[in-house]
């Protein structure tokens, strides 16, 4: 064996085949390399416990990119990944041998020590990251592993004269195709086995502290396979670690260095992958920048250059860019041309990024990211058939996913739900119940159509690491519905807060749990009855009373939370009023948003006043009279009582008057400045506040009214509340209120409704522009979809009259 990636033509040793883990060019290399060598058996860098889910590659329905994931079984979110692209040299060798009929054995440090070993970055928690248990390719370490002293390709490109370790591997590597018929297959491992051996004679292990443990591994079940096998080997591995293998050690020295090592329980599968985890951008060890480029440089069979510019002109025809054949061959001569100049075998993806640019984007920037998300990393997702090992919960999810159409995707979509129909009711139901297992592969989102309780929007992506997910819910039951009953009966029993048992409520509500749901309910009324924090029931409330909405939209029997929700109500308004008093100014914004809360609760939850209650004591009677125990009191701060009466206005409980009155009163002469201030931004703060200055100029002369009397002294504190409440108006808004205080204040006194139309209105210009009004009425006619001549079911042949408005009805 010649130890440096190669071996004499007697065939006298195994041949060491040092790769990139993701290059198109080592993968053709690999396989030139056993199509040449014809090996009896094909030695893998990866864990050795996936050996027997070697025959599912060549499943017809497995499509790269996939991933094996180990876990230990007792702890399922300690996990690695080892990701293989339809490009990765190892997975070319691996479906070469099953098409040859050649043994397949990984020979990494199996699973069961990597997973035992959390603090040295051979782990992903919780699914949060992936490792390939051994995938340094050339010495590039995972995330979170021990520092690196040296990158060795880093080191060949900078002797080489290169500033870009990556421009510099494509060019020697990827970027260039076969030598001939009559080449040495060998000869390019043998090179970059060379170069190792010289970094490793220099830098010893790079600063890898586990990689002298993996490689004592590696050689052990070497020469076990070669006692299998005989010496006719070929073995796929990093480059870096090509000279450790070809080292002479005893066996003794190696088993020595692998004593004590700390193990688990561990079960492999295969899991789908996507292009974009394999991005180095996603935080991957061993990613490369451009996987759909590599992709495209692997499946590609003639004329590269040219194809990757197709694509891109297509995709840039669906995104409605002008974008002919002619530009396509302009931007294939300019590439190459630009390639030419700088010396490189192949345009590469800065040569044609800047084809791009200069031909099809007129010279902007604007088509690059739209190309390097879509094709130059890609957002393909891989498949794995059913016959591969999974737990039990895993398998229900599939079954789910097809009864339902619900298909997982990588690339990021919007899904809109009617929760009227049974198959959205139903995917609704799988994606609530995943969502409390844990596994988010979807995220409700706020609708931008229909805002109704039956519509339901999700935002959808099947992320790779879902699947320790769902490997660690897999200890809660074999199904979703019931893991998903299971787990919530738990965090019902374990929840610290009231307000974390009525958004489980509400969790079970929504995924449809009937069995948890007692539980739940239980809990809720233990901690509610010993809970005498009103911040802490007013936090809770919300979620009760959607609790009961959703309830109501979705079927269910919702009238024991509507009990709990009513009594929980109840003890807010008696606890409130008392706990307003005295707060300073980080309490005052805290109950300012249980006021909100509690105000919005009870006008979802609270019934009409006849409806099994007597005249006078409905929810929205007493909350309003909890408000005006809240405004009227002195010693409450003026952001409370500024917000209590806002929210009494909007109701309606004021009446002609009440508004001005308690505005006056808060921005009296012997009211602070700075609670003056407060009361203000209690009142009109938030999106609509300016509004209502602005339609009710009486209001509006009070407000600025105050603010002119304002002492010197006090303006500095009082200025950064008052820009805080008329920064969160729109520009509009401001530059209408601007308007009016410069204009100055209605002379013309406020007319009741049914005066003459011509009288002056707080807040309008004075009189009626009968033109100006009519103006509107085509615009009106068209959203209200009303007939061009007529309104309702009045005869085309009798328009009526622009100017009469008094008869228009709806």
């Amino acid at each position: 064996m010649s130890g440096r990636g190669g071996r004499t033509t007697d065939r006298c040793g195994p041949v060491l085949l040092g790769v990139r883990h993701h290059g198109p060019g080592s993968a053709r290399a690999v396989r030139a390399a056993l199509e040449q060598c014809t090996p009896a058996a094909v030695l893998i860098e990866g864990p050795p416990e996936a050996d027997e889910l070697v025959p599912l590659a060549a499943h017809e329905e497995m499509r790269p990119p996939v991933a094996l994931l180990a876990h230990a079984q007792d702890d399922p979110g300690r996990a690695a990944f080892w990701p293989l692209a339809e490009f990765s040299p190892e997975w070319v060798a691996m479906r070469w041998a099953l098409e040859h009929g050649v043994p397949v054995r990984f020979i990494d440090l199996p699973a069961a020590h990597s997973l035992a070993g959390g603090d040295d970055g051979e782990t992903a928690d919780g699914g949060t990251g992936e490792q390939e248990g051994g995938d340094q390719e050339a010495g590039e370490q995972g995330a979170g592993a021990a520092e690196v002293r040296i990158d060795p390709i880093g080191v060949l490109a900078e002797t080489a004269g290169y500033d870009d370790p990556e421009r510099w591997w494509e060019d020697v590597v990827e970027h260039r195709g076969g030598e001939g018929a009559g080449a040495d297959a060998l000869a390019p491992f043998a090179a970059l086995a060379e170069a190792m051996a010289a970094l490793r004679e220099t830098y010893g292990d790079g600063g890898h502290d586990r990689d002298p443990v993996r490689e004592a591994h590696m050689r052990l079940r070497l020469r076990a396979a070669r006692k299998e096998f005989g010496d006719d080997l070929a073995v796929v591995c990093g480059a870096w670690h090509v000279p450790a293998l070809a080292q002479r050690t005893t066996m003794t020295a190696d088993r020595q260095l692998l004593k004590g090592l700390p193990k688990v329980k561990a079960a492999v599968t295969w899991v789908p992958w996507t292009h974009r985890r394999l991005s180095r951008r996603s935080g991957y060890g061993a990613g490369i920048a451009s996987p759909g480029w590599y992709g495209h440089l692997f499946s590609a069979p003639d004329r590269p250059v040219e194809r990757w510019l197709t694509k891109v002109a297509g995709l840039l025809r669906e995104e409605d860019y002008a974008v002919s054949s002619a530009h396509v061959i302009e931007a294939v001569r300019l590439a190459e041309g630009l390639a030419t100049v700088r010396g490189r075998p192949l345009a590469g993806l800065t040569e044609l990024d800047d084809a791009v640019r200069a031909v099809m984007g007129d010279g902007t920037d604007a088509p690059s990211l739209l190309i390097h998300d879509r094709l130059v990393v890609g957002e393909v997702l891989g498949e794995v058939p059913e016959d591969a090992p999974a737990v039990p919960l895993q398998r229900d999810i599939a079954r789910s996913q097809r009864t339902l159409r619900l298909k997982p995707e990588a690339l990021e979509r919007e899904l809109e739900l009617d929760l009227r129909k049974e198959t959205d009711a139903g995917r609704s139901r799988l994606l609530h119940r995943l969502r409390l297992l844990g596994i988010p592969w979807g995220e409700p989102t706020r609708s931008r159509g229909s805002t109704g309780t039956f519509r339901e929007t999700w935002r959808l992506r099947w992320e790779p690491e879902l699947a320790v997910r769902v490997a660690e819910a897999g200890i809660w039951g074999t199904t979703v519905l019931s893991a998903a009953t299971a787990k919530a009966a738990s965090e019902a029993a374990g929840a610290a807060h009231l307000a974390e048992v009525t958004a489980l409520a509400e969790r079970c509500l929504l995924a449809e749990l009937p069995d948890a749901l007692p539980v739940v309910m239980q809990a809720l009324s233990d901690r509610a009855a010993l809970d005498a924090d009103v911040g802490h029931l007013a936090q809770a409330l919300p979620a009760l009373v959607r609790s009961v909405r959703y309830g109501d939209v979705r079927g269910t029997d919702a009238a024991a939370l509507r009990e709990v929700a009513t009594g929980l109500a109840e003890r807010v308004f008696v606890g409130l009023p008392p706990a307003c008093p005295g707060l300073d100014a980080d309490g005052a914004a805290d109950m300012r948003g249980h006021l909100d809360a509690t105000h919005q609760a009870v006008g979802l939850l609270g019934q009409p006043d006849t409806e099994r209650r007597p005249e006078g004591n409905g929810l929205r009677t007493r909350w309003a009279g909890v408000l005006r125990a809240v405004s009227e009191r002195d010693t409450v701060p003026g952001l409370l009582r500024g917000r209590a009466t806002r929210l009494l206005l909007d109701d309606g409980e004021l009446g002609d008057g009440g508004a001005e009155r308690l505005m006056g009163l808060a921005l009296s002469p012997g009211t602070p400045p700075t609670d003056a201030a407060g009361w203000i931004e209690g009142f009109v703060g938030g999106g609509d506040g300016g509004m209502l200055l602005v339609h009710d100029e009486r209001l509006l002369a009070l407000v600025d009214g105050w603010l002119t009397g304002v002492p010197d002294a006090a303006f500095t504190d009082v200025l950064p509340l008052l820009r805080r409440t008329f920064a969160e108006y729109e520009s509009g808004v401001r530059r209408t209120l601007g308007e009016l205080v410069r204009r100055g204040p209605a002379t013309a006194p406020r007319h009741p409704a049914g005066d003459a139309p011509d009288a002056a209105v707080p807040g309008f210009g004075p009189g009626l522009d009968r033109d100006r009004a009519a103006a509107v009425l085509p615009t009106l006619r068209m959203l209200l979809g009303i007939g061009q001549h007529g309104f309702g079911d009045d005869p085309p042949e009798s328009p009526r009259p622009a100017d009469d408005l008094t008869g228009a009805r709806t």
